[in-house]
């Protein structure tokens, strides 16, 4: 009688102990998606900015037509991909031709002078340091996350549960490059 209840406490306390290692892991993987879902939402309202600011710009350099185009069709890319990896891949890109927008937007003073681009300009700057933001709390998530399915012994119910890692958001290659500054 002893032993079967021996038998019984240590069943008790580890069906216990995998219950919570499982609701730990379920709550971490919630936190991911969050983070992945505020990305998402920065994203979403970075792509409804983006063709009114190809259009004001449009207007005043015309010739930049390819540039223009570029971003139209990497927004319609990006908006169309479920991949996170392909979708981050687009999203370096889009901010990079963003950067060449302002950066044309430097050779024509009456543009720089406008005021719906200056307010377009303010507000696209407050998205981007929000997607920053939002992508320091999704790596950090993830890396809490990846860190809880390799340490023993969550490791082992996150494989029999077949929790998997998530990516990380990374800077692109171009954006590691270093700046060249020449005088």
């Amino acid at each position: 009688m002893t032993v079967g209840l021996i038998i019984l406490g240590i069943i008790v306390l580890l069906a216990i102990i995998i219950v919570g290692i499982f609701n730990k892991l379920a709550k971490q993987k919630v936190m991911v998606e969050e983070a992945s879902s505020d990305i998402e939402t920065f994203l979403k309202q970075r792509y409804d900015m983006i063709p009114n600011l190809v259009e004001i710009v449009k207007g005043y350099a015309k010739h930049e037509k390819e540039t223009f185009e570029k971003i139209t069709e990497m927004r319609a890319k990006a908006m169309g991909t479920e991949s996170f990896a392909e979708k981050a891949k687009i999203e370096d890109q889009i901010s990079g031709a963003i950067s060449k927008i302002f950066a044309v937007a430097e050779n024509y003073p009456e543009l720089k002078a406008n005021t719906n681009f200056l307010d377009l300009q303010g507000t696209l700057k407050e998205l981007e340091d929000g997607i920053q933001k939002s992508r320091r709390y999704y790596n950090g998530s993830v890396r809490d996350f990846n860190q809880m399915i390799v340490v023993f012994p969550t490791n082992i119910i996150a494989n029999i549960l077949k929790f998997k890692a998530f990516p990380f958001f990374e800077a692109s290659e171009e954006e590691q490059k270093n700046v060249e500054i020449k005088f």
